[in-house]
């Protein structure tokens, strides 16, 4: 549940000096920016100080301040990149259209977007894997799992091929509990992920990427529901149905009024739809949607290791979990239990919940760890607490305490879609989630570091990398 990149773009003054990145063929760094002091860019040093680069394919390609749209900007962002302590990329290879950047047979290649193209003749991926290999990066594939349609430019799967629409694109419930297309209500085109097709066509492609790229991991991000008031098709009550019958002999199940008995009234907070009075099988609802992730999940890693086993495989995920539910998603280790957990409430939890979770499917866990409050003792409001999902400090330590530490961790920062005080705040954040993570850190994304008019601080962003990455 990455940031909007173009939600939060909207919501800044661009200066238009600022847009344009000159086609010099330059070697030198990006912007004003110091060599590391000590440190950084190692995959070897201790608890795997891996320091890894998100890169948006959209912000970072179809866009006039976007520099991965030109092989010597290319080259140039990542010798930057290296210099100052980054030893990796997450590359986004399927967009939220459904297409993707590279030629695939399931689907359509994104060569042109809003009137700006990759380089003609060089296949984008590849050539961003050749180079980054070159200066020893490890390699992530990320690919948005069960998102077809890019509503905003009403472009994308679904919206090219009607009679997928009509079967696959996820149905929701509005505020007066209308069922309704998801696109209706202004969000991307998510498809149902309880769909044997969808799944089908993800997996495809996931086994596709693997095969065809000398990548060192692949990424999940999006593997998801929209949100709390999805998927009420007919196709998901037919599945909740078969699952009430199945697991709690529940012959009374075809009878229930839908989605009435899930969900009785919706009301309005703030963007979202939730539930304003839940019916009878709310929480057992929860556990179904829950279950139907958890299983492709498992299918997801199948496919990957069917292909190149030393290909690891794991998943993006907002570190909010508290309210991570909503979407469909446990991410947690299946020896923690929320039903039974004492220490931390979570009311949505059923008997058996603890089946759903999914850490032990994963090589590796990205959570977005997007808070400007690092520390709980930074607030008189938490600073006795010890599990607050609020906070960098907070939610590290609830992450570890619900994946009971079964899986290596990347805690990752926004760079440029929060309200950072000051460049030093960011170097601080990093430094953080490196002390505690048994992974590293991600970066979110590194159009922000280079483009100053993507980020709140507006200025180049590197030397806050450099000084967060060294010892």
């Amino acid at each position: 549940m990455k940031p909007s990149f173009f939600k939060a773009i909207a919501a800044l003054s661009i200066c238009s000096a600022m847009l344009l990145f000159s086609c010099s063929k330059t070697k030198e760094p990006i912007g004003p920016v110091s060599p590391p002091v000590s440190g950084g860019g190692s995959d070897t040093t201790t608890k795997q100080r891996n320091v890894v680069a998100w890169v948006d394919c959209r912000a970072n390609v179809f866009t006039s301040f976007g520099r991965m749209n030109d092989t010597n900007k290319i080259k140039l962002v990542l010798d930057t990149l290296k210099m100052v302590g980054v030893n990796g990329l997450v590359i986004d290879v399927k967009g939220s259209s459904g297409y993707t950047m590279y030629a695939s047979a399931y689907t359509k290649q994104s060569i042109t977007q809003d009137g700006y193209t990759v380089t003609p003749g060089v296949d984008y991926v590849g050539y961003m894997i050749k180079e980054a290999k070159k200066r020893s990066f490890k390699i992530y594939a990320s690919i948005i799992t069960f998102v077809e349609g890019d509503n905003s430019r009403s472009a994308g799967t679904i919206f090219d091929d009607a009679a997928f629409r009509a079967k696959y694109e996820s149905i929701v419930c509005d505020v007066n509990g209308n069922r309704v297309p998801v696109t209706s209500t202004g969000r991307n085109g998510f498809v149902n992920p309880a769909q044997p097709e969808v799944q089908t066509r993800a997996l495809n492609i996931i086994k596709e990427l693997v095969q065809k790229y000398d990548i060192d991991g692949l990424v999940l991000d999006y593997c998801r529901y929209t949100d709390i008031d999805a998927d009420f098709s007919d196709y998901s009550k037919s599945k909740f149905i078969e699952f009430l019958k199945t697991r709690y002999s529940d012959n009374d199940a075809a009878n229930m009024n839908f989605p009435g008995d899930v969900v009785a009234s919706w009301k309005k907070n703030g963007d979202q739809t939730v539930p304003n009075t839940t019916g009878k099988y709310y929480n057992k609802w929860l556990f179904y949607r829950a279950s139907v992730i958890h299983d492709f999940v498992v299918k997801a890693r199948a496919a990957v290791k069917s292909v190149k086993p030393a290909v690891t495989f794991g998943v993006y995920v907002g570190a909010w979990y508290t309210t991570y539910y909503q979407v469909g998603v446990n991410w947690a280790s299946n020896a923690y239990d929320p039903f039974n957990d004492q220490a931390v409430r979570f009311d949505w939890a059923y008997p058996n919940y603890a089946e759903t979770g999914y850490a032990e499917q994963l090589d590796h866990l990205m959570t977005g760890n997007y808070f400007t409050q690092l520390m709980l003792a930074d607030n008189p409001a938490t600073a006795s607490l010890q599990y607050h999902w609020w906070s960098v400090e907070g939610s590290i330590n609830g992450t570890q305490y619900i994946t009971k530490n079964k899986v290596p961790l990347y805690g990752s920062i926004d760079m440029g879609n929060v309200d950072w005080a000051s460049q030093a705040d960011i170097s601080k954040t990093i430094k953080y989630i490196l002390s505690r993570t048994s992974g590293g850190v991600m970066l979110f994304d590194v159009v922000h570091a280079y483009a100053p008019q993507t980020n709140r601080l507006k200025q180049p962003l590197w030397n806050a990398i450099r000084d967060g990455v060294q010892k």
